[in-house]
Parts: C-alpha cells; structure tokens; sequence
C-alpha cells in the first residue's frame, strides 16, 4: 500500500532520503523537521538520526510494489539534492522512478544549483515532474536552474510565499504551487503577492493551484481564493491507462 498524504498536490509519499538543513528563508519553520524530531522520540526507527540526513536503502525500490497507479511525492522529509546525498543514490532512485513507469512523481529542491550539474546525468520521463521552492525575490534564481534542465515537466512550489515576487517569468514552466506558511511561529502571506502570481499564471497559461492561506490553524483559513478553491493541475495525463 502506497503511503497516503495528506498534501492537497500529490497522493503518496516516499523518502528514500531522510533529513535535511537549512539553506534559505523558506527552512526557517520547517515541518519536515519539526515531525522528524517527533517520530525519533516515538522510535521510528527510519528517524532514529532525527534530522540528520540518512539514506534509506531498504526504501528505495519501494514504489515498485505499488501496484495501483500514484502520484507520489519524492522525499517529502528530505531534499533528494541534498550535498550528503551521494550522486550514486540521486541516480539509482532515478532509475526507480523509470522503471516504476505507472506511477507519476514529483520531486522538489531548493538546491537548484546541484540539480542543473547533474541533468545531464540523470534520466528523465514525462512521468518524472520536477520542481523548485522558490519563497521569496532572493530565491528566483531556482526558476532559471530548472528551466535550463531537460525534465520534461518542470514546476514551482511557491510555499511558504514570504513576500511579493516581481517580474516572474514562467517561460517553460507548467505549473505553479502556492501557499502560506502553517504551524507555530507562521509568517503572515499577502493576498496581491497571491494574486499576482496567479494572474501572471492565467496570462501565461501555467496551471495554478492555491494550497492553503496557512497560519496556526491551516483548516479554518482554509485554501478559498477570491472565490473560488484553485486546484489546476498541468494537463499531462502521463500515466499510461
């Protein structure tokens, strides 16, 4: 059985990959970080390092025995680009995710830099959706990373937006993700940074999907806006029938 998410993008998780550290303002308020800490002091024993970044090779051919077509989300506890992953295991849960070719995944970085030296080695599928986070102005650089990589279906996950992001051009992007930060210590988001990006969406037409205002309380802010709940997704029926 696929391991269920409750993140509104994708349908299931796999972490290869555990852990993480922080790079850029997005990391401050990490949840990823925050249940890590909670599973090693439950004796989860694929957290028993916390949230040091630990490879897990019993995980790896894990989405092979699924057998019901998933969208999965890649290392959702972890960044797969991380510099304490070796290039070896980037390239062999490429090689999972080929041969698990009914599956559709999604895989986010916010290390753009290592992403775009590797491309040329790793092997991309329609079915492989790659991403990069981009939370703020500083952080635009990611976009022209991932647009210079060859994956075949590239993506922003703009979460947690902390503040106005100018001039986005989304030349080769086909989709875009947007949310507020959630949980203790959550900094506030804009409804014009929000709907700026969600109208440069429409004029560009890229998918967009508004995930959440965020906040403490994630479920009473809800995920309306203007309206309406944005839950486009690209139109890439990539999983074969």
């Amino acid at each position: 059985m696929a391991l269920q998410s409750s993140i509104e993008w994708t349908e299931s998780t796999w972490n290869p990959v555990t852990g993480c550290s922080k790079v850029s303002a997005g990391c401050l308020n990490c949840y990823a970080e925050r249940m890590a800490r909670r599973l090693c002091a439950m004796g989860q024993p694929n957290y028993i390092n916390g949230f040091s970044v630990t490879l897990h090779e019993d995980m790896l051919e894990l989405p092979l025995k699924w057998k019901k077509p998933q969208t999965i989300f890649v290392n959702s506890m972890s960044d797969l680009f991380h510099e304490d992953v070796p290039d070896d295991f980037i390239l062999r849960v490429f090689e999972v995710m080929n041969r698990a070719c009914w599956h559709r995944f999604q895989v986010l970085t916010k290390r753009a830099q290592r992403l775009l030296r590797l491309d040329p080695r790793l092997a991309w599928a329609p079915h492989i959706w790659m991403g990069v986070t981009v939370e703020n102005q500083r952080c635009t650089a990611r976009i022209d990373q991932l647009r210079k990589t060859t994956a075949c279906l590239k993506f922003l996950s703009m979460e947690p937006l902390l503040g106005p992001v100018a001039n986005l051009d989304l030349t080769g992007i086909d989709w875009v993700i947007v949310g507020g930060e959630s949980g203790p210590g959550a900094r506030p988001i804009e409804h014009e940074w929000i709907a700026a990006i969600r109208n440069e969406c429409l004029t560009s037409n890229v998918a967009f999907f508004f995930k959440q205002w965020g906040g403490f309380n994630k479920k009473r802010a809800g995920r309306t806006l203007d309206g309406r709940i944005w839950s486009q997704m690209p139109q890439h029926d990539l999983i074969p029938a």
